[in-house]
C-alpha cells in the first residue's frame, strides 16, 4: 500500500509537505482493481474523469489523488483513503512516496479525481473482476 505520514488509529495522516499549491487526499486500492477503474474512467466521455494516479514500486497498489476531506466519508471496502488533517498533501511534480511513480502524472491545471466518480468506477471494476474470476 502507498503510505504517507504516520498511522493514527485506522487512518493515515499525511505529513509530507510537497511543492505544489493544491491540497489532496489519496485513495489507495489494489493494483488490479485500480487499473480496471482507470480504464473505466478513461473510456468515459469526460477525458478529465481521472486525475493523477500513483503506483507503488512493486505495483501492488494504485493511489488516486482526490479532493481534501474525502477521507472523512470514504468507506469503500478494499481501499483506504489517506487524509491530510487539514494540512494538505500537495500535488508534487515528483511522486511523494519513495519508490513510487506516476501511472498518470499530474498536469498543471488537471483536476483530481472526483470521489463519487471514483467510487462508481471502483464498484464497477470490482464487479468485472468478480465476473472474470468466476469464469475460471
Amino acid at each position: 500500500m502507498l503510505h504517507l505520514g504516520r498511522e493514527t488509529g485506522s487512518r493515515t495522516t499525511a505529513t509530507t509537505p510537497a511543492p505544489a499549491d493544491r491540497p489532496v487526499d489519496l485513495v489507495t486500492v489494489p493494483a488490479r482493481q485500480g487499473l480496471e477503474a482507470v480504464d473505466i474512467l478513461r473510456r468515459g466521455g469526460d477525458q478529465e474523469a481521472v486525475g493523477p494516479v500513483l503506483h507503488d514500486g512493486t505495483c501492488d497498489t494504485l493511489g488516486f489523488l482526490v479532493p481534501p476531506g474525502t477521507a472523512d466519508g470514504w468507506d469503500v471496502p478494499g481501499s483506504a483513503c489517506t487524509r491530510t488533517d487539514g494540512r494538505g498533501l500537495r500535488i508534487p511534480a515528483e511522486p511523494p512516496v519513495s519508490g513510487s511513480g506516476w501511472l498518470l502524472p499530474p498536469a498543471e491545471d488537471a483536476p483530481v479525481t472526483d470521489p463519487a466518480v471514483l467510487r462508481a468506477a471502483l464498484d464497477q471494476a470490482a464487479r468485472l473482476i468478480e465476473a472474470a474470476d468466476s469464469c475460471r
